[in-house]
């Protein structure tokens, strides 16, 4: 049966109304099976478009790096497609949009994800590209092509991170939550001395610890009959080695700061930017919900708490956004507010301090959290619309929970949230003498040389 997006962004509306779980969980059906080789492959029929999803996911991230090896991880995103023997290099992406699809990947702390979406046809080529790289890359690194794609990282943290307004945040924020030695410490794209030190031997080492099928778990979604496409990704993955699936950290409590963590950075930007970190509940683990919810509470809408505190009702800030940045270890809830040109730092921090002890005070109101609800909810419908989507959100499930299906219990997550566990969260997570403070402040106008790097 056929259906529109409208109609279907439509009756997934309607069903929040009634049983999200059951409507959401069967528009996200989905067939699991595993490999002689232990590769997971999951599959989700959609017949609505001739099209096709693949995503391909490996359990390695940031956190599993060896001390002096940070941005391993990353780099890899960049070797995968660098060409092997049959599939010479720039053929990769050639020989894909020549059959009318694309692809991307990213990196997190957690895992490294490589996505596909083409017309049905090139279903075949996808898989076999994805299979060729996954059984051949790792003898065909060399030198010549560890040194291209590491200048390309390089630079890519050069004008992501080191030259982009503010971008130094992300590098240092890691560094001030967590100790040395813990797996988040490191930023995601590493360090450039990590990776000028990375040899051939090395690069192969971690491919063969970590690219292996026991480690991977593929989703293939759209226009394909499942029966049909095992067929297939066991024709072209099935030869390839098991390997072992290499043990990881369990989530676990971060170590407590003790104290309040401060620090300044001289950049080249217009605005003083004031970043507020403490550490949050892990990913899917209590309370992890409940410190979504308050994000959108505090700075969703010009109605939300710390908008209409700064912004609104005082010229303080230009902007201030929270997020919950949930990870599987441990997660960071992140306040940033943006100063009003000519506002002290220092007013501007004890009014968002004043706003956050109101809320820890006297708690949430049904309101409040109504809308919040509903916008997460409005934002889980439309991320559904896209197919690569389902098929990523297939696969997180898979990687992150253990199953595929686990979309009604994420949703149920939300919907079981109340004013008061929403309160208990925020005054367990918003300390005030257990955070980091971080500013950026304009070159020009600081004394501070900054601080460590």
């Amino acid at each position: 049966m056929v259906a529109s997006r409208t109609l279907l962004a439509a009756a997934l509306a309607a069903a929040l109304c009634h049983d999200s779980s059951v409507a959401l969980a069967q528009e996200l059906s989905f067939t699991r099976t595993r490999l002689k080789n232990n590769l997971t492959v999951i599959f989700h029929e959609d017949h609505t478009l001739p099209q096709v999803a693949v995503n391909l996911i490996y359990r390695v991230g940031s956190r599993d790096e060896e001390p002096k090896r940070t941005g391993f991880a990353h780099l890899f995103e960049h070797l995968m497609f660098m060409g092997t023997t049959r599939v010479p290099p720039k053929m990769f992406d050639a020989w894909m949009e020549s059959a009318g699809g694309s692809n991307n990947a990213w990196t997190s702390s957690d895992l490294t994800d490589y996505h596909e979406i083409g017309p049905t046809p090139a279903l075949p080529l996808l898989l076999w590209l994805e299979a060729d790289r996954l059984a051949t890359l790792g003898q065909e690194i060399d030198q010549p092509r560890l040194d291209l794609q590491r200048d390309v990282v390089r630079n890519e943290r050069r004008q992501t991170s080191e030259n982009v307004p503010y971008g130094k945040v992300e590098l240092r924020l890691p560094e001030l939550l967590y100790p040395p030695g813990h797996p988040y410490h490191h930023p995601v794209i590493g360090s450039h001395e990590d990776l000028e030190a990375a040899s051939v031997a090395d690069v192969r080492a971690f491919f063969a610890k970590y690219y292996v099928p026991s480690n991977a778990s593929l989703v293939i979604a759209g226009d394909i009959r499942p029966e049909e496409t095992r067929a297939l990704v066991e024709r072209y993955f099935e030869a390839i080695p098991a390997g072992q699936r290499p043990a990881r950290q369990p989530p676990f409590a971060p170590r407590p700061l003790g104290k309040v963590v401060r620090e300044t950075i001289q950049d080249r930007v217009e605005f003083t930017k004031i970043v507020v970190a403490y550490h949050s509940p892990a990913r899917f683990a209590p309370g992890d919900a409940e410190m979504d919810l308050l994000a959108a509470i505090l700075t969703l809408g010009k109605s939300s708490r710390l908008y209409k505190s700064l912004v609104y009702d005082q010229p303080l800030a230009q902007s201030v956004e929270a997020s919950q940045g949930s990870q599987d270890l441990s997660s960071v809830f992140t306040i940033e507010v943006l100063v009003r040109d000519g506002v002290d730092p220092d007013k501007v921090e004890k009014a968002l301090d004043a706003a956050l002890s109101d809320v820890l005070a006297k708690g949430i109101t049904a309101d409040e959290l109504q809308r919040a609800r509903n916008a997460y909810e409005f934002g889980f419908i439309d991320r559904l619309q896209s197919l690569p989507n389902r098929a990523r959100l297939l696969n997180l499930y898979e990687v992150t929970a253990g199953d595929p299906g686990f979309l009604p219990k994420d949703l149920a997550r939300y919907r079981n949230a109340t004013t008061a566990s929403i309160h208990e969260w925020a005054k367990s997570t918003l300390k005030a003498d257990e955070r980091v403070m971080l500013r950026v402040v304009p070159q020009e106008k600081s004394s501070s040389k900054g601080g460590k790097r």
